[in-house]
């Protein structure tokens, strides 16, 4: 496997989080501004609305609007006033949640989702918005998941190669986010070139699931797509999806 250049900053200009307004929503705008102040990008704020009960007066959709909008403005506030000088930009959208954020994925660096959003059933894990755009995105998807206030414990583990025969895609992100928050690679396949390619990320062996920072995973290894352990069902911490080349 022989690594390959990583698109960086240069190639994309911003950080997208799918933000609802949720517990969950919250929890990945933690994580969102956290890779916007690492990588020094702007974020921009999704939020998407949609009339669900047919034919309507404009009047009573305008109430609707006025009220994601608000959402939306909430997120940004949130998000202003707890970063350390991240741009916050925001997009409202009349539609698919899901597919404005695949469509938004193109020109982004990576998108930020919750797992779970205020239209999930109660016993779903992965949210349909979640799973559809780590399925389709046409950048990295991280899905923050786990318990507790992220992405910044006091003692942060390593990141999580989670595939057996990774392809380098997958390697290169998750070294690339090792070496901005400066914690190691841990992974059970064999990381010996990458190493020394990256002299500054300090590589582990073997897995460490239950203390990982991030989890990273090749897209058809993240599988609601048939895989009967995903892990985005049952990882303890974020998981990155990223397409394979």
């Amino acid at each position: 496997m022989t690594p390959c250049p990583w698109k960086g900053p240069e190639d994309m200009d911003h950080i997208v989080l799918g933000y609802d307004g949720s517990d969950f929503a919250m929890q990945a705008l933690d994580w969102a501004l956290d890779e916007a102040e690492l990588r020094k990008l702007p974020l921009t704020l999704a939020h998407a609305w949609q009339w669900p009960y047919g034919d309507a007066e404009e009047e009573a959709k305008a109430h609707l609007r006025k009220a994601a909008d608000h959402v939306l403005w909430h997120g940004a506030e949130c998000a202003r006033s707890t970063s350390s000088g991240v741009q916050v930009e925001t997009d409202l959208y009349e539609g698919s949640a899901a597919q404005r954020l695949v469509e938004l994925s193109g020109d982004a660096t990576l998108v930020v989702v919750g797992s779970r959003g205020l239209s999930a059933l109660p016993r779903a894990v992965v949210g349909s918005v979640a799973g559809y755009v780590a399925a389709h995105a046409e950048r990295p998807v991280i899905v923050v998941r786990g318990p507790g206030p992220l992405p910044a414990p006091t003692d942060p583990g390593p990141i999580v190669v989670a595939d057996r025969e990774p392809d380098a895609s997958v390697v290169e992100f998750a070294f690339g986010e090792a070496a901005l928050r400066q914690v190691p690679v841990s992974a059970s396949a064999d990381l010996t070139e990458w190493a020394a390619s990256h002299p500054e990320v300090r590589v582990q062996a073997g897995e460490a699931p239950d203390h990982a920072t991030l989890m990273v995973v090749g897209r058809r290894r993240a599988a609601w797509f048939g895989a009967a352990d995903s892990l985005l069902q049952h990882a303890p911490c974020p998981v990155a999806v990223v397409s394979e080349r």
